[in-house]
Formats: structure tokens, sequence, C-alpha cells
């Protein structure tokens, strides 16, 4: 079982807190102050939010005595990020209302819209549940998001695969009816049952992620989570999963306790009752056995490390009834995104548009909100987020392909996707500075600017069409995937960043600390002189992570 040591706060809060309502109600009456109780702010993740405040405005308030400026994050619910183009439209109102305008496509295949103001949480989530939309479980100790690779043209089978992420979601769904009654009807809902025999009254000992790939694409970065399931697909044919546990990708710079890991295969599994019964088990697994002690030492990756992974597997297995098959072979060669238009097995087409850190809004660069709610208004799509930040105009029929390019043309959204360098497609960033509390240094509103300093460097060492990762994150806490990356920059402090290389081009490798606290001349000084011994020394079709470890660059 778990480590029998003093419970930390957070684990108190949540078994007292009455199936997640805690004094939640009390805390959105109170109209002296912008925020909610402490208490309650653990309490609102489960309930798909977190409490952040506008840190550029933090010193300007202290000096007029007012408190922070308080506002809410609230991330939707998207099973491998599908939405219809009824729910954009939806979603589109809501954050007109009631965020910044924003529309923020996470690295989980989700939205979140931030600025939402105390008052307006409940109008905002009652707006969601009209268009088919929640919250529930998209933040807290819990299940979160299910991931999984978006492009019907990654195999024929896809669909099948697919609709495994919206299975497992609901597999572990939550009991408790405090989300409806807090934000929809405000009224308790009798009779309802909410024993809750996976979650019980203590959830897990921290959040839970679930990623589904199906190789040879690894773009959803499968290995990255808590629990990593992997296609094998033989003669296009769906065979089961590969299951992997262990991953995950956040750390705390100075606490050598803690660390970024990649799941490791456990074995093999092929029916739908076996994948569903094992899936549920390894969570039960770690919900009795994961560390409620100290929350850095938390995730399923340090539960692995410390019993050890055979003893893991066999308590699955214990549980489950049955032993899990040895894994089948598998091949990651790829991970990326399929910009532009790509045909599926079934004949609809799927456009996919490159939304640079996934911030939906109108800008000099492009109006891809507004072009994408006139193409969500044709009713002649659906839409599906990537891993990557970026989204497919899905499921078009070959009828209804001229209007929705029309509009793409109308709007230049082709010549916005050929614009964009290959390195800029393949990077990702956390949003960072100034909403969220952990960040240490700038991300999302950095890294479009870094990139046109980078750029020009991989065009002076004939670098251009190069397939490089590179990706950045304000702390090390992981969000945008830094870490798996073959460069990776980690805030340390405003404007200093640890420069990380050698993490390989499928996904299968983490990169490794090269230089430490690096502003941007030291950054850019050292990436004109790696590439250009990158250009000069690398073996044919030797990718820029695997060039730094034979180099041993680090």
């Amino acid at each position: 079982m778990s480590e029998k040591k003093q419970l930390s706060a957070v684990e108190k809060t949540k078994t007292s807190s009455n199936g997640l309502r805690g004094t939640i109600k009390e805390s959105l009456a109170d109209n002296i102050t912008g925020a909610v109780s402490e208490d309650d702010q653990n309490l609102i993740k489960f309930h798909g939010m977190y409490q952040q405040d506008d840190r550029d405005r933090r010193e300007e308030r202290a000096e007029k005595k007012l408190e922070r400026l308080y506002s809410f994050m609230i991330r939707l619910r998207l099973p491998g990020g599908a939405i219809s183009a009824e729910q954009w439209i939806a979603a589109n109102e809501v954050a007109n209302d009631y965020s910044t305008g924003t529309i923020k496509i996470t690295t989980r295949q989700t939205i979140q819209l931030h600025g939402i103001l105390k008052s307006n949480i409940k109008p905002t989530i009652q707006s969601f549940n009209k268009a088919k939309l929640d919250s529930i479980a998209t933040c807290g100790d819990i299940n979160r998001n299910v991931t999984c690779a978006a492009h019907p043209v990654q195999s024929p089978v896809h669909a099948e695969v697919f609709g495994y992420a919206k299975k497992i979601s609901a597999l572990l769904f939550p009991k408790t009816q405090a989300y409806y009654e807090l934000w929809i009807d405000d009224e308790k809902i009798a009779e309802k049952d909410e024993t809750d025999p996976l979650y019980q009254d203590r959830y897990l000992p921290r959040k839970f992620k679930i990623g589904i790939g199906i190789p040879p694409n690894n773009e959803v970065d499968v290995l990255t989570n808590d629990l990593a399931l992997i296609a094998i697909i033989e003669n296009n044919e769906f065979k089961g999963f590969n299951v992997a546990i262990g991953g995950g990708l956040s750390a705390t710079h100075g606490n050598a306790d803690t660390y970024p890991r990649l799941a490791t295969v456990i074995g093999f599994v092929d029916t739908e009752e076996k994948i569903l019964k094992t899936i549920y088990e390894i969570v039960t697994v770690q919900r009795d056995f994961g560390n409620r002690s100290d929350r850095k030492l938390a995730r399923l990756k340090y539960t692995v490390d410390r019993i050890g992974i055979d003893s893991y597997k066999s308590e699955v297995e214990k549980r489950t009834g049955f032993a899990l098959e040895p894994a089948r072979p598998y091949t990651f060669t790829a991970r990326k995104d399929y910009y532009g238009w790509q045909q599926s097995a079934q004949g609809k087409w799927y456009f996919t548009l490159f939304v640079e850190n996934g911030r939906v809004l109108d800008d000099e660069q492009a109006a891809i909100k507004t072009a994408l709610l006139e193409i969500a208004k044709t009713g002649a799509c659906n839409f599906q987020f990537t891993a990557s930040q970026n989204i497919i105009i899905s499921n078009v029929e070959e009828k209804d392909k001229a209007a929705v390019h029309a509009l793409l043309e109308k709007f230049k959204l082709i010549e916005h996707n050929e614009k964009a360098s290959l390195i800029r497609k393949n990077a990702i960033a956390c949003v960072a500075l100034p909403t969220c509390p952990l960040a240490l240094a700038e991300a999302q509103r950095y890294l479009p600017s870094l990139l046109d300093k980078i750029e020009p460097l991989l065009t002076k060492h004939q670098l251009d069409e190069q397939d490089i990762i590179l990706r950045m994150t304000g702390c090390p806490n992981g969000c945008g995937r830094s870490t798996a990356a073959e460069i990776g920059f980690i805030g340390t402090a405003a404007g200093k960043y640890n420069l990380h290389l050698g993490g390989d081009n499928e996904g299968q490798r983490l990169n490794k600390l090269y230089k430490e606290n690096a502003d941007e001349p030291q950054i850019l000084h050292e990436l004109d002189q790696l590439f250009g011994l990158y250009q000069k020394s690398k073996q044919a079709s030797e990718s820029f992570g695997d060039f730094a470890i034979r180099t041993a660059l680090v």
C-alpha cells in the first residue's frame, strides 16, 4: 500500500471534501475577494479549472494595495481531441463572452480558456453544458484528458483505435455529482449513488495521464504518459495494445529525487475486455501504492521505480486475473503532424492547420479565429486537436472540400501554413507567464521571437529543411514536453533557460542538460556553433538529436 507516512495537506482536503464539494459554494458567494479558499483551490481542479492571477500586474496592484488580479482557467474534457463544428462555435462564443477571447489548444488535445472571473465561472460552465461540453476531471488528482493519435491518415483502422479514447475516459470517470450540483443545477441531486470503487474518497495520489499511439508516427508522444497504449496493427487489422507505464516529464530544479521518465513497456493485451480491465487495475495499483505524503514524488513513475517494474506488473496481473502477453514488435519512425490536405482510407478529407503554440486568435499573422468560425458555420466539417497544439479541419466530404478550401484561401491560411518554417511547425511552448503560477520564465509569449532569430542560423548552415524538434517550458514541470525534444529549453529565471540536447526524433529518448542558465545571446551563440558542427559532421539521414548523442555533446 502507499507509504504509511503523514498524509499531505491535499490528501486531507480530498477525503474531507464531501465528494469534491468542499466550501466551493461559499467561496463563490464571497464577493470580497476574486479568489476561492485555499482548500477549494485544490478541489476546483477536479472540476476542470485552476485559480490564477495576472503576474504582469502583481507589482502595480501591490503598490495600490489591491489584491492580485485573480481569474480562472477552465479546460474541457475532449477524449482524443474531437469536437463538432457546433461545439466549436459555442466555445468561440464562450471565449468572447467570459475569457480573454483567445482559445488555447493544449498539448493534451483539448482547449482551455484563461482570464475567467470568479463570477463568470458558473455561466461559462453552463454555456459549455448547453453545447454538451464539460470540464470534469481535466485537472486534479484523477485521470486527465485521454490523448490519441489524431489523424485518420495514419491507419485504415484509426477510428477503431481512436474509439478507445472515449471508452477509457468513461471507464475512469468519477462518480461524484458535485460538478452538476455546483455548476449546472445548483441543487443536490437526490438519491444518486456516489460510491466510487475506483477513486473512493481519496482519488489518486497525483494526476494521471493516458495516451494512445499508432506507429509508425508518435506525434502524441505516447511514452511521456503515466500509461501508454501503443496500437499493434497487422495487415490493417487492430490486434490490441502494447501497454507501457511510468512516463512523466515533471521535475523540480535542484531536487535530484525528481526526474523525467519515459514509460516502460510491460506487455500486450488483445480483447477490449482485457484492455479496459488492465487499464483500470493499473490505476488502482497507483491509487493504493502511490506516495500520498510527498506530492513531488507521487506520480506513477516514482511508484514504478520504488516498488520495481516487475512488482508493479505482477500486482496488476493479480488484480486482473490474467497475465499480460509478451509485447509485440513496433517501430516509431517520426513525430509529426500531417499539414495541409490529406485523405483517409474512408475517403474523407482532413486539413491540418498550423497554430503557433496553440493560440487561436486573430493577429497580424493570420485571422485564424475568425477563419475557423466561418468554416465551422458551413457545417461541412468537425475539428480535431493534435498533441502538437494544431487543429485538423476534419471529416470533410468530397462535395464540401472546395467550399472549405475557398475559405482557407480567403483567410490566407494555406499561405500561413506554407510560410511557417519546419522548426516552427515542430515547436511547442507551454503557457507560462503571465498566468501560470509555476512559471519561472516566459515560453509561449517568447518562443516565436526566439525562433525569428534561430531560423536565420538554420539558413546560414543550410539546415532549413532539417526536421528538428524544439520545445520550451517556463519551468521544469514538463507541460510543453521540452525534455522529450531534440532541443529543449527549460526556464530557470526571467530570461534564463537550461539548454537540453539529445532527444531523438521519434520520442523514444529523453534529452540531457547541455548548458545551464543561458540567456538569449548565449542560446543563439551555442546554437550557431552546434548547427555548424552538425552540418559539417552529420551522417546521412542523421537527426540532430542522434548527432548530439553520437558526438557526446551530452
